[in-house]
C-alpha cells in the first residue's frame, strides 16, 4: 500500500522494526569489527534510530527488534549458512550466538523496543513470530530501518508489503557497505512505500 509524501501517520498503529543494529556487527569488539567488516555508515545509525524509537513509543507506536542470529549445533558450532560463510569466513564459535553479547542490541537501544525477534535469514518475517505479535498489536503500518538496506532493511520491507501492511523506510535510518547499493535499494523500495527521513517520519506521526 502506497502512502502520499505529507500523509500522517497513526502512531498507535505503526511499529519500528530495527533490523539487526547488534552489538556483533557494530560493536569494536564485535564478529564484524575483528573481521575488518564494519560500515561506517552502520555505525551513525544507532543514534539516528533511538529517538525515532523513543518518539513512536511516546506515542503510543510499537518498537521491534531483529536480531542475526547463528545458532549453535549440537557440538556447540555455529550453524552458517554456506553463502554467508563464503562472505564472512571470519564467522566463528560464540560470534551472533543466543542470548551473548555479541547478539544483543546496541546499548542505545536500552529501554526502547518492546519486541526481540531471532532471525536467520535477510527478513525480519521469515520463521519469526513478528508478524502475529504486529497483527494482535493492531499495527497497520511497518516503518523500517537497520543493516543492509539491501539485504535485510529490503527483505523485511518486502515482506510487510507482501502481508498487506503499508510501508515506510527511513532513508537515514538504514545503510549498506556502499552509498551506490544504498541508494538503488531506496529507489527500489519506493515502489512499495513511503521512502522518507527520521525527522520526517516523527514530525508525521500523530
Amino acid at each position: 500500500m502506497a502512502m502520499t509524501q505529507h500523509s500522517k501517520i497513526p502512531a498507535a498503529r505503526t511499529a519500528l522494526i530495527i533490523v539487526d543494529l547488534q552489538n556483533d556487527f557494530l560493536s569494536p569488539q564485535g564478529a564484524y569489527a575483528r573481521g575488518n567488516t564494519v560500515s561506517a555508515e552502520a555505525l551513525l545509525l544507532p543514534a539516528r534510530v533511538a529517538p525515532v524509537a523513543q518518539a513512536l513509543k511516546a506515542q503510543g507506536g510499537y518498537v521491534a527488534a531483529s536480531q542475526f542470529t547463528l545458532w549453535p549445533d549440537a557440538k556447540g558450532e555455529p550453524m552458517v549458512s554456506p553463502h554467508l560463510l563464503e562472505k564472512r569466513p571470519f564467522l566463528r564459535k560464540g560470534d551472533f550466538a543466543p542470548g551473548s553479547v555479541g547478539q544483543a542490541n546496541v546499548p542505545e537501544l536500552k529501554d526502547c523496543v518492546d519486541l526481540v525477534v531471532c532471525k536467520v535469514a535477510y527478513s525480519a518475517f521469515f520463521n519469526t513470530q513478528l508478524d502475529w505479535v504486529l497483527r494482535k498489536a493492531g499495527i497497520e503500518t511497518v516503518v523500517v530501518c537497520g543493516i543492509v538496506t539491501n539485504g535485510g532493511v529490503a527483505s523485511t520491507a518486502r515482506d510487510a508489503h507482501l502481508r498487506d501492511y503499508k510501508v515506510v523506510v527511513l532513508s537515514d535510518g538504514c545503510a549498506a557497505f556502499s552509498d551506490a547499493l544504498h541508494q538503488a535499494s531506496l529507489a527500489d523500495l519506493a515502489s512499495i512505500g513511503k521512502v522518507t527521513t527520521c525527522s520526517e517520519f516523527v514530525s508525521s506521526l500523530v
